[in-house]
C-alpha cells in the first residue's frame, strides 16, 4: 500500500533514501517520480528549484536530526552521557553502518562542488562538537581536536567497510573501540 505524501516534508525521508542509494547524479527526475509515486508537477510544486532543491532540503533534515540529536547534546550535556548518546545516535541513524551517510557520499561525488557549504558545514560542525566535549572531558585542545577527528572518521570507516564487506558487525566492534578512545581523558 502506498503512503500518501500530503506535505514537502512527507517527502523528504523518501528522497534521501533515493539519494542515499542512487547518488546525487543517478536520482534522475524519472526515478524520483517513479519511487516517490509522486508526478514531475508535484514534485515541482513542492521543491520549484528541482532535483537541486530537493538534495538541499535532504541535506536540511539531516542537519537538523544531527543537531539535534549529535551536535546540542554534545555541547550542553555531561561529557560521558553526550558521548553515550553520540555513538548511539549514530549507531541507530547509520541503521549499524547498512546506511551510508549521505552528506559524506556528496563529499566524495562531484557533487561536493554544488554542496561544498552544506558538506563542509556538517563534518566541522561534528568536529567542532565533539572535540569540545572532550575538552570538557579533560582532554587538552590539540588532543581533543585529534581524537574527534579519529572518531568521527573512524565512524565513517566503518560505514564504508559495512557496506564492503556486507558484515554489519564491523560498525558494533568498530563503534566500541572508539568510545574506548574517548573514555580516558588525554593530557597535553
Amino acid at each position: 500500500m502506498s503512503r500518501i505524501i500530503a506535505e514537502r516534508a512527507d517527502v523528504i525521508p523518501a528522497l534521501g533514501e533515493i539519494f542515499r542509494r542512487c547518488g546525487y547524479e543517478g536520482a534522475s527526475i524519472a526515478r524520483i517520480t517513479r519511487e516517490t509515486g509522486l508526478g514531475k508537477g508535484s514534485l515541482y510544486n513542492f521543491f520549484p528549484g528541482g532535483k537541486e532543491e530537493m538534495a538541499e532540503a535532504v541535506l536540511a533534515n539531516i542537519h537538523q536530526w544531527f543537531e539535534e540529536n549529535i551536535y546540542r547534546p554534545l555541547e550542553t550535556e555531561a561529557p560521558d552521557d553526550a558521548l553515550k548518546q553520540m555513538f548511539s545516535g549514530v549507531s541507530s541513524y547509520f541503521r549499524s553502518g547498512e546506511r551510508i551517510c549521505l552528506v559524506g557520499a556528496f563529499a566524495l561525488e562531484e557533487t561536493r562542488d554544488r554542496f561544498s557549504s552544506e558538506v563542509t558545514h556538517y563534518f566541522h560542525r561534528w568536529l567542532e562538537t565533539l572535540a569540545g566535549c572532550l575538552r570538557r572531558k579533560g582532554y587538552a585542545p590539540s588532543k581533543a581536536k585529534d581524537a574527534a577527528s579519529y572518531v568521527i572518521a573512524g565512524i565513517q570507516g566503518a560505514i564504508v567497510l559495512v557496506r564492503a564487506t556486507d558484515d554489519a558487525a564491523h560498525f558494533a566492534t568498530i563503534l566500541k573501540t572508539l568510545k574506548s578512545a574517548c573514555d580516558e581523558p588525554r593530557g597535553a
